[in-house]
């Protein structure tokens, strides 16, 4: 009996335990947290100075999702000294700083996307809380919208795009944090929120590295010239951001084939070198202006240079607003011999086009005469060699190449040099005249077409530029293009120096102006594809049936219709639904 009585102990308790828990079934948790208090009176206004925390209390438990990246506090809070909860989920979020804060100053902490629940993961999105040390909480506005303007597609992951307010004082450090930041959600969109009436410097980027600080030459950048000076809310404040322009330095030299690279940073558009080696004078230096690669070649064997052992080369350079001197450890590499390869992309060669060599060495002298090119093994035929005139590095030879037909280039050693070497083996090269049949063209009739020259270039699906043209007028058209699908870029030569310039925030100098076509060009084979463009079409690859967007308006005077229209935006409340807010 006292068996039984235990088994059916043993049994109820092995029941009742197996009852703990969640039911199975029943609806998905699908709403986010949902904010319940803080620490902080709710009117929010002549909060302490000297207080050095923020708790906010939740629904439920939740957890922090890359808070680090995440949280902006406006204007910053420097010393952070903690972050709760970190590994374990609360129903509360607790910051904590030792910083006194300033006067009559609003702060605002925008979460972002950081806080979600425990169990289902369910975001609460835009989440922001403020409170003033002052007598009033500051609720101007800005929102607009930020467009990468190079950007072919909308990149995967995270977006990083930021905008950021510098307060207008005799001088700004741009190197800080802004005194207002805030990002820019996934379509672009972007709002600082609780700002304070005066005179601002407003400038979006891409924010890689996720410290709050524009770094220049790493990150994209968009800004305006002129200050913001407001009293009242804007709405429509649009910025494009473009590749910022590099600052100007040296990085590193190595040994290449030849000699020595020398490498820069920023697009140098002189470079003076000089050798400090007595035993190596005998130098060529190469260098094309806005080119950041130097190209130091030498004979390593008669000036005897790191033959045997490795040898500590000396250099100055000199690119106008720095001069240095530098070195590298130089071994001499045997295997590093002149040589010749196909430059055509394959063996086929396309119609009306010139056969191309290229060489690991710059081109100096070459000796066509003792070359000879055959059709289909047997015959003879005439043909005229040059190196090309925009690359030092390339060999065009061009005959009458006759669709079908094969043919074979034989190239003997010793026939192309460089200036203290020369191609060291034989080679012959085989291909074949494609047929005009495998290819097709592609036309553009260009609407508000920029007055300076341009460059229309069709890039593949890895970005990667296949053709380019460097041209003007209205009227471009490709006429031998494989078949393929090509996404369209034209980059404006504004200034005429044959090179696209980027931003450079600190002379305040915008990128030349860039523009991408809404939808991929189709080529096929003996069609020719016609494409009509209005450049100033703003549709995109990844929305190319959506509307023109609303025209950009000026920081100061929002014209009345815009804010009339915006004013029934949708604005993210700290409790994360939609809210109307109107323009004051």
């Amino acid at each position: 009996m006292k068996r039984l009585l235990l088994l059916f102990v043993i049994c109820f308790l092995v029941h009742s335990c197996a009852r703990v828990g969640s039911p199975v079934g029943g609806p998905k948790d699908t709403l986010a947290p949902k904010f319940l208090s803080s620490n902080i009176d709710t009117t929010r206004v002549n909060v302490k100075r000297d207080i050095h925390e923020l708790r906010l209390d939740f629904d439920e438990y939740i957890t922090l999702k890359d808070i680090n990246k995440n949280l902006i506090i406006s204007p910053p809070i420097k010393n952070i000294k903690r972050i709760l909860p970190s590994n374990i989920a609360n129903k509360y979020v607790m910051i904590q700083w030792t910083d006194t804060l300033q006067a009559n100053t609003t702060y605002n902490f925008n979460f972002g996307n950081s806080i979600a629940d425990n169990n289902e993961a369910n975001i609460l999105r835009y989440f922001n809380f403020a409170f003033s040390t002052g007598e009033k909480l500051d609720d101007l506005y800005i929102s607009g919208d930020i467009k990468d303007a190079v950007a072919i597609k909308k990149k995967d992951g995270e977006n990083k795009l930021v905008v950021g307010l510098y307060q207008v004082k005799d001088t700004i450090n741009y190197k800080q944090k802004p005194y207002y930041i805030t990002k820019v959600d996934e379509d672009g969109y972007y709002e600082l929120n609780y700002l304070t009436p005066g005179k601002y410097k407003i400038i979006a980027f891409d924010d890689d590295n996720g410290n709050s600080v524009y770094d220049p030459g790493k990150e994209k950048i968009g800004f305006q010239k002129e200050p913001i000076d407001f009293s009242k809310s804007i709405s429509g404040l649009n910025l494009k951001v473009y590749p910022s322009k590099k600052p100007l330095k040296y990085i590193e030299m190595k040994e290449s084939p030849g000699g020595i690279t020398m490498t820069f940073e920023g697009n140098p558009e002189n470079v003076k070198v000089a050798s400090i080696n007595d035993k190596l004078q005998d130098i060529k230096v190469t260098h094309r202006p806005k080119s950041d690669t130097v190209k130091i070649w030498f004979d390593p064997v008669k000036s005897d240079v790191g033959q045997t052992v490795t040898e500590n080369l000396k250099f100055s350079y000199d690119i106008g607003s720095k001069q240095d001197t530098v070195s590298v450890f130089y071994k001499y590499n045997k295997k590093n011999a002149m040589d010749l390869e196909n430059d055509n992309g394959g063996p086929g060669l396309a119609p009306n086009s010139d056969f191309k060599l290229k060489s690991n060495y710059l081109i100096d002298k070459i000796s066509p005469e003792k070359w000879v090119l055959k059709s289909d093994s047997l015959t003879t035929q005439e043909f005229t060699a040059k190196i090309s005139d925009t690359n030092p590095y390339q060999i065009l030879i061009h005959s009458d190449f006759v669709a079908g037909k094969k043919y074979q280039l034989t190239v003997p050693k010793e026939t192309a040099s460089s200036f203290y070497t020369k191609n060291v083996q034989s080679k012959r090269f085989d291909f074949e005249a494609e047929k005009v049949e495998q290819f097709g063209s592609l036309a553009f009739t260009l609407q508000n077409v920029p007055e300076a020259n341009y460059w229309i270039q069709l890039l593949d699906g890895s970005d990667k530029v296949v053709y380019s043209r460097y041209t003007k007028g209205n009227a471009v058209k490709f006429d031998i293009l494989k078949p393929s699908e090509y996404i369209v870029r034209i980059l404006v030569d504004n200034n005429g120096n044959k090179f696209w310039d980027e931003a450079d925030f600190e002379t305040e100098t915008f990128a030349e102006d860039s523009y991408v076509f809404y939808k991929k060009a189709i080529v096929r084979p003996l069609w020719e594809t016609k494409e009509d463009w209005d450049l100033k079409d703003t549709r995109t690859l990844d929305n190319p049936k959506g509307n023109l967007p609303k025209p950009e308006v000026p920081a100061q005077e929002p014209p009345k219709e815009v804010l009339q229209k915006d004013v029934t935006k949708e604005l993210k409340s700290e409790s994360g639904k939609a809210v109307l807010t109107p323009v004051k």
